[in-house]
């Protein structure tokens, strides 16, 4: 009865290991997003931004697709679909056929390495983030 007991207990541990570790990895990831976010104020959501706008995008694994714009914006994306797929090591492969990328637009994802696809995300709406004006 006891190594029944073991047994069950360890098989019972060994499930909620990969539960903790994917809340782990949230956990992370929404601490790096708001120290990025750190000393700016989000705006009204939009459903799209101008594809030339964008100077650099950082991912924030299974959590948000930062974009950062040439006029100092940032703007943050939670994809409504394929979050599990989301990882920092990938490639972000956009195929827009507008000067826009909106959120009903999918991003495909691509291994850094291999260049196999990994998975996609669709987008949602785009927060956007401005720094606080300071009081004269």
């Amino acid at each position: 009865m006891r190594i029944v007991s073991a047994l069950l207990a360890g098989t019972l541990l060994a499930s909620s290991v990969p539960t903790l570790a994917k809340s782990t990895i949230s956990d992370r990831a929404e601490a790096r997003l708001a120290k990025a976010l750190d000393g700016r104020t989000a705006g009204k959501p939009v459903d799209c931004i101008q594809l030339h706008d964008i100077d650099s995008t950082e991912v924030f694994d299974r959590t948000a697709i930062l974009y950062r714009t040439i006029g100092g914006k940032l703007y943050v994306n939670r994809p409504k679909s394929g979050l599990s797929s989301l990882d920092s090591n990938d490639i972000l492969l956009t195929k827009s056929w507008t000067p826009e990328l909106c959120s009903v637009d999918t991003v495909h994802l691509l291994d850094r390495t291999s260049r196999f696809e990994t998975g996609f995300v669709g987008l949602g709406e785009f927060v956007p983030y401005t720094k606080a004006v300071a009081a004269r």
